[in-house]
């Protein structure tokens, strides 16, 4: 069975490789991995989009979002945190989880902009 999907021959654009790889070495794609593994949880991008609604949420009101206890909601701020995803602040005995900027939020909104676009190409 023959794909349409690969080239038939192996040829390529020197000059057009070239530039990529050139702008590849003034870019650290490496350390942005990190970053989307954390946001490929459904659970932590369930939080990054509850936060995009509100200014802040305790990890209780998270909790309850996600449907999942205190201690794996947690787990889940602490990978967002050491992502730079969200920040929090102490206010008593309550943890309060904001945005770390509205980068992240731009990021999630058209990531799923774009999955509503390609939902209705499917239809």
């Amino acid at each position: 069975m023959r794909r349409n999907d690969v080239c038939d021959v192996y040829c390529y654009d020197e000059e057009k490789v070239e530039r990529v790889q050139r702008r590849l070495r003034d870019e650290n794609i490496a350390a942005i991995v990190p970053f989307f593994k954390a946001l490929a949880d459904e659970n932590r991008a369930k939080i990054v989009y509850a936060l995009c609604g509100e200014k802040e949420l305790c990890v209780c009101d998270l909790a309850n979002v996600i449907g999942a206890t205190v201690a794996t909601t947690s787990h889940h701020l602490r990978i967002l945190y050491k992502q730079g995803i969200v920040k929090y602040r102490k206010d008593g005995k309550l943890a309060f989880y904001s945005l770390d900027d509205e980068h992240i939020r731009e990021l999630l909104l058209v990531a799923l902009a774009h999955q509503k676009e390609g939902d209705r190409r499917a239809e």
